[in-house]
């Protein structure tokens, strides 16, 4: 599924030229992510603080289209994918004003806390990618339907 996550940009996100300084917009999209994993039903505070495994980036990139300003209404599109049985990636658009502001990716792996080994997704993150994938797949079916 692409999840979607809504956020207006404050000052605080923004430098001293007065658009959203380029962390931030990472910043914005582990915001997406984190509410991504709530609504899925996942405890954050023990998947994040309390857990014998742990998700790290490892990858990250952004390419930016065009400024983000204070008061910007943002449309976070959030869509992860498994690439490995340790890895998955996350592809965010973030859309202001119905147009492309920034593209971003993230790439976790997932590690054993004690020792910072690798480690086989768990269940609850598999789910997870599992819906987001049956989701996406319904919603390109829907469009192509639309197109016919």
């Amino acid at each position: 599924m692409s999840f979607t996550y809504n956020r207006t940009v404050r000052f605080e996100n923004t430098d001293a030229a007065g658009v959203v300084f380029f962390a931030n917009v990472l910043s914005i999209c582990h915001e997406a992510y984190e509410e991504s994993l709530e609504v899925s039903g996942i405890n954050l505070q023990a998947f994040f603080g309390h857990s014998s495994l742990a998700f790290p980036i490892v990858h990250s990139s952004i390419d930016f289209m065009r400024p983000i300003f204070c008061g910007d209404k943002l449309l976070v599109v959030l869509t992860p994918q498994q690439l490995d049985t340790d890895k998955f990636e996350i592809n965010y658009e973030i859309i202001t004003a119905d147009m492309i502001a920034s593209k971003a990716v993230t790439r976790h792996v997932c590690i054993e806390t004690g020792t910072r080994q690798k480690h086989r997704l768990p269940n609850q993150i598999r789910q997870w990618l599992d819906a987001n994938i049956r989701e996406t797949e319904n919603k390109e079916r829907r469009k192509s339907r639309e197109f016919i």
